[in-house]
C-alpha cells in the first residue's frame, strides 16, 4: 500500500533534482552589451543574474547600479573579464572583433543577438534569452504580448490615416545639438517612425549627416529628435540653435516638435517600444478633425 506514495516522493525528488542541475547549466554571472537586450533580460525574470552592464542599458533603473563596461562598440576585454561572467550578451553592433576573440579566449561564453529592425529579430531574440534563463514560457508570453501591443498601434494609425494624411517627418539624433544625424532607410529610427505610421522624409540608408540647408528644403510636418548629451526641452533648445534652418519649417511653426529617449535606438527592438509607437502615433494623428 505505501508503494505509490514512496515511488511518488521518489519521482517528485528525480525532478527537481533534474531542475537543479539544468539550472546550475545555465550561465549565472551575465553581461549584457545592448540597452533592448538588457530591457529583455529583465522582463524575463533575468536581471538578477546581471554583473554588468553598458552604458546604452538606462532601463529599468536599477540597471544604472551595475557595473558599467562602456559603450557597446567600444568594449575593453579587461573590464568585462574583472567580472568574472560566464556569458557575454550583445548584438552585432557590439565589438570591436578582437575584444570579442580575446573574450571568448579567456573562456567566457560569447552569444550575438540580432538588432535588426524587424519584428521576427524580437521573436528570435526573446526564444533565444528564454532558452539561456530557462525562461521559455515567459518568451513565448512576451513575444505574444509584444505582438499583441503592436496590433493595438496599427489599429489606432488606421484609424488616424483615415482622418489625416501620414505626416513627413524626420528623426535627428545629435549630441547636444550638433551635426544631427538623420535616420534612414533600414535603421530602428525608420522601422520607429513607419509603425507609428509616419513617412520618413529620409530616403538614404543609415544614419546621415545632413547639411543645414538639406535639413530645410525637407521641411517636416514633424520632428522627432534624440540627443545622447542632454533632455528634453535643453535637447530641442540645443538642436535649434545648432541648426537655425530647421526653425523655418512647418514642425517648429506648428510646435510639432517630439523627444525621444536615444537608448530606444541601440541594441534592437526593446519592450519599451510599444508605448512609445502608441505616443509617436497620437502625435502624428492628432484628435482633431484633419485640417
Amino acid at each position: 500500500m505505501m508503494r505509490r506514495p514512496v515511488a511518488m516522493l521518489a519521482l517528485c525528488a528525480a525532478l527537481v533534482a533534474s531542475t537543479q542541475a539544468l539550472a546550475a547549466e545555465l550561465p549565472q554571472r551575465w553581461v549584457s552589451a545592448g540597452g533592448a537586450l538588457s530591457e529583455w533580460i529583465s522582463a524575463l525574470g533575468g536581471e538578477s543574474r546581471l554583473v554588468g552592464v553598458d552604458t546604452t542599458s538606462q532601463h529599468p533603473d536599477s540597471l544604472k547600479a551595475l557595473p558599467s563596461i562602456g559603450y557597446q562598440r567600444q568594449l575593453s576585454a579587461e573590464g568585462i573579464l574583472s567580472l568574472r561572467p560566464d556569458v557575454l550578451v550583445g548584438t552585432e553592433e557590439m565589438g570591436p572583433p578582437p575584444v570579442l576573440a580575446q573574450i571568448r579566449k579567456a573562456g567566457v561564453r560569447v552569444e550575438l543577438f540580432s538588432s535588426e529592425a524587424q519584428l521576427a529579430a524580437v521573436d528570435g531574440n526573446l526564444k533565444h534569452l528564454g532558452v539561456m534563463l530557462g525562461a521559455e514560457q515567459k518568451a513565448a508570453q512576451l513575444t505574444a504580448e509584444y505582438h499583441r501591443q503592436l496590433e493595438a498601434v496599427q489599429a489606432q494609425v488606421k484609424e488616424g490615416q483615415a482622418r489625416h494624411k501620414a505626416p513627413g517627418v524626420l528623426l535627428l539624433v545629435g549630441h547636444a545639438g550638433a551635426k544631427p544625424l538623420i535616420a534612414g532607410l533600414g535603421t530602428s529610427g525608420d522601422w520607429l517612425l513607419r509603425q507609428a505610421g509616419a513617412r520618413n522624409l529620409a530616403e538614404h540608408q543609415g544614419y546621415k549627416n545632413f547639411s543645414n540647408e538639406a535639413l530645410a528644403a525637407l521641411d517636416p510636418d514633424v520632428v522627432v529628435f534624440s540627443d545622447r548629451a542632454l533632455d528634453g526641452e535643453q535637447a530641442l533648445q540645443a538642436l535649434l540653435k545648432e541648426n537655425p534652418a530647421l526653425a523655418s519649417s512647418r514642425a517648429v511653426r506648428d510646435k510639432r516638435l517630439v523627444a525621444l529617449d536615444p537608448t530606444l535606438l541601440v541594441g534592437g527592438l526593446g519592450p519599451r517600444l510599444p508605448a512609445t509607437l502608441h505616443n509617436l502615433a497620437a502625435t502624428f494623428y492628432p484628435a482633431s478633425p484633419a485640417r
